[in-house]
């Protein structure tokens, strides 16, 4: 596994019908070493806190197997490093390889899986498409986020090791399904009720299952 390219960006206003939002999704490559903080990367900065960054949002990967896919989804659309707005640009580490809790050190830091990356309409306004957010959920190409657990250097072409894995075997795919399924089987409760209490995964993700569940034993109760 390795680091293809490390990406930062700073907060900017763009036009986005008819008026100026203010998104920190433009990010660029980098040459050189970049110090991994608790928050996030130096040099990188997002725009409403209120759903970005974070210490479980400090890092958002994407492996850049992916860039492949879009290419061919979005012929003649520029794909640099960095398009879907994520700081690390992998390769060898897909979503379904990375369970929520998993440890990884790259270059001097240590981090840690948390969640996946639920899209944005400022996705769109990156791409200047609506369409691109629902295809983007819908493909399951969703990145996951880090947490910074030691600050550290990292850059480009940093070996990616993983140093512990989470006992609970849930991965990053698991979390997106559960979250965009409709309708659940047996298994799907069983994975619900385990990931309410996954300590790794953010508190909110945990809270918004738990009420799931409790949501499914009210029908079940009541049929």
């Amino acid at each position: 596994m390795k680091l293809i390219s490390v990406n930062v960006g700073l907060p900017r206003e763009v036009l986005h019908k008819g008026r100026m939002v203010e998104t920190g999704i433009f990010k660029e490559s980098v040459a050189g070493r970049v110090q991994a903080r608790r928050l996030n990367l130096d040099g990188d900065r997002q725009a409403d806190l209120s759903v970005h960054g974070g210490e479980s949002k400090a890092i958002y990967v994407y492996p850049s197997e992916h860039y492949g896919y879009w290419r061919r989804e979005l012929p003649g659309v520029d794909l640099p490093w960095g398009m879907f707005g994520e700081n690390f640009t992998t390769q060898g580490l897909l979503e379904d390889q990375a369970n929520i809790g998993d440890r990884f050190r790259v270059g001097s830091a240590e981090v840690m899986v948390t969640e996946p990356r639920l899209p944005c309409y400022k996705l769109g306004v990156k791409f200047r498409r609506e369409d691109i957010v629902k295809r983007f959920l819908r493909s399951g190409r969703t990145g996951f986020y880090m947490a910074v657990l030691q600050e550290g250097e990292v850059g480009a072409g940093d070996v990616i090791v993983r140093i512990g894995r989470d006992r609970n075997e849930v991965a990053v795919p698991d979390i997106t399904r559960l979250y965009v399924t409709a309708n659940y089987n047996q298994a799907d409760l069983e994975m619900l009720k385990r990931v309410a209490g996954l300590e790794p995964l953010p508190e909110s993700w945990r809270h918004y299952f738990a009420e799931k569940l409790q949501l499914i034993a009210g029908r079940s109760r009541s049929a």
